[in-house]
């Protein structure tokens, strides 16, 4: 795991930005891994930036995100692709056909994550995957406890996790008890992993990450394994190293 030490938040984004950027400009149809929550929003913005300023086109580009809320339709507010919307599709070429989210309101929720899973593969799956640190060793949704080969599958939320995530609702109760997202070895198949961590907060859990044992007790710990991982993180993050 190589470790990429910045000063800040801003700086953080900025070069997963750097990154992600040089990686579609060197690949014929790249494939892009997004995450949502605050962490990434910077690095959308800096995108977004670059895309204006011509560095980037994303018309051969196609993405994924981890993961989505089950029970909320792509046009509520709370849901992911909402927010990827928001944060960044509608201001940049990717064609909509080329921007997946998993269908967290499907009526078929397994046959859903199975189908989610098929269209990774036809892709060839994914070039760079962007990850946050949940304060819990979260990856994408995948809980502690969750078995290292999951695939894409439903998770209940674990009590922290939706705690963390009520800022974004009017309260607790509002935060959906389950989401779909993509599995720990489905993770693991990305070519590359931008792992972006920031605050003192986070600390604790990138000192587990970086020096703990493996064990899907914290299943961020699984990514000491992956032979090309880059830990974007600020000072706070870094504080207990």
């Amino acid at each position: 795991m190589e470790i990429l030490k910045v000063r800040n938040y801003d700086e953080m984004s900025e070069k997963a930005c750097d990154l992600i950027v040089e990686k579609i400009n060197k690949l014929d149809n790249p494939v892009l891994g997004l995450a949502t929550g605050s962490t990434p929003e910077g690095m959308y913005q800096q995108i977004i930036d670059s895309y204006q300023r011509t560095k980037v086109s994303f018309t051969k580009t196609t993405t994924f995100n981890l993961d989505e809320y089950v029970g909320l339709p792509g046009e509520n507010p709370n849901s992911y692709r909402f927010y990827m919307n928001e944060k960044l599709f509608k201001h940049i070429d990717l064609p909509d056909n080329r921007a997946f989210l998993p269908d967290g309101d499907a009526d078929d929720l397994k046959k859903e994550c199975r189908d989610y899973e098929t269209l990774m593969y036809i892709a060839e799956y994914i070039d760079v995957q962007v990850l946050g640190l949940g304060l819990n060793g979260h990856i994408g949704f995948n809980e502690p406890g969750t078995a290292f080969d999951s695939r894409t599958h439903i998770v209940e939320l674990d009590e922290t996790t939706r705690k963390a995530n009520a800022r974004f609702f009017d309260s607790l109760e509002d935060v959906p008890k389950k989401a779909i997202t993509m599995g720990i070895e489905t993770i693991m198949e990305s070519k590359k992993i931008l792992l972006l961590v920031s605050g003192e907060k986070k600390a604790e859990a990138v000192f587990r990450l970086v020096n703990g044992e493996i064990s899907e007790d914290f299943p961020a710990s699984i990514l000491q394994k992956h032979e090309n991982v880059i830990l974007i993180a600020d000072e706070g993050a870094l504080s207990k190293l």
